[in-house]
């Protein structure tokens, strides 16, 4: 029988590689998103028909975190999450044969800052701030509703690696000869973005924040792994089993594309820097250190468990592209 998946999110980066994969393997896969997706966010009816009898809802909707958060976009980051699950929640509800496993998309940026110790599912602690915030409230909806017939699992994906996304900035730096670390420092503060949660604190990481990376490849091949464990629920942490750290992370990109040097990139460049670029310095000067203690536990084998060959190999798929 086909199994019929259906894929919140498509659009985005991890869902096109995602619908792309089930397609090629044979399944019925149906979209819900804006205009041109199978089911638009709010049509309620036509959420609920495709979901009903589905074997897989996997969402991956929300507003990309790589802006300013501005009032308006902090809004828009936790509307698209908490408003699509739920959308998602209730059409699940009302479903004759509802879907007997939900996967849904949360993140590794739900723990504290960690340069002490690595973060687990069940040893984790839980930061502060915006992001935090952004994630406790995702998967607070998420586990909201009393849905007795179908599975849920939050994956808190790190940092995705593959051909696009972050590698594209920081080949970027590489090229420019700021492949060095990305090195903290004191920064001026305001009353408003202490309230708002969206200031980072100066810690002297010494671009040695840890960097909790995944392999696109990866991501695609838990949500497999875990649709077809039924003892997994609840909260799993997708991330390789081998993180790295900032300055070692650019190390290996410069090396990778054939660059002997990199100079480092101080706080007070990446704030000026980040204010052009319309994104925070939270996404490269917080410490994310995150292991996948319940995939392992559970015989996940990583296709991706290094970041030098994982790096090696996006790379190398992106020349030919650059050639042509």
């Amino acid at each position: 029988m086909t199994q019929r998946v259906v894929v919140a999110g498509a659009s985005g980066f991890i869902g096109t590689r995602l619908v792309e994969s089930y397609r090629v393997a044979g399944a019925s896969v149906s979209t819900i998103g804006r205009e041109g997706a199978d089911a638009v966010w709010g049509d309620s009816a036509a959420i609920a028909a495709l979901l009903d009898g589905a074997d897989l809802v996997v969402n991956l909707a929300g507003k990309s975190v790589n802006c300013r958060y501005t009032d308006a976009n902090r809004a828009e980051i936790f509307r698209s999450r908490r408003e699509t699950t739920r959308q998602i929640s209730d059409a699940i509800a009302a479903c004759a044969a509802p879907p007997p496993v939900w996967i849904n998309s949360s993140t590794a940026t739900i723990y504290r800052h960690a340069d002490d110790r690595p973060m687990t599912e069940s040893g984790g602690e839980l930061g502060q701030g915006f992001s935090v915030e952004v994630a406790r409230s995702w998967e607070a909806e998420f586990f909201r509703a009393e849905l007795p017939h179908t599975r849920r699992v939050a994956l808190r994906i790190a940092i995705v690696l593959g051909n696009g996304s972050v590698m594209q900035p920081l080949t970027r730096l590489a090229r420019f000869g700021l492949g060095g670390p990305q090195l903290d420092g004191r920064w001026f503060s305001t009353r408003r973005r202490r309230n708002a949660g969206t200031y980072h604190d100066y810690r002297p990481t010494k671009g040695r924040q840890k960097f909790s990376w995944v392999h696109i490849d990866d991501v695609v091949g838990v949500i497999k792994f875990v649709t077809e464990r039924p003892d997994i629920d609840g909260v799993v942490n997708v991330s390789a089993p081998n993180p790295t750290d900032n300055a070692e992370l650019m190390s290996v990109i410069r090396k990778q594309l054939g660059i002997p040097f990199g100079l480092p990139a101080f706080r007070w460049m990446l704030e000026l820097g980040s204010a052009v670029i319309r994104t925070e310095t939270e996404l490269v000067l917080k410490s994310r250190w995150v292991i996948p203690a319940r995939l392992e536990a559970a015989g996940f084998v990583f296709a991706h468990p290094a970041v030098e060959p994982a790096i090696g190999q996006i790379l190398a798929v992106e020349k030919p592209r650059q050639t042509r």
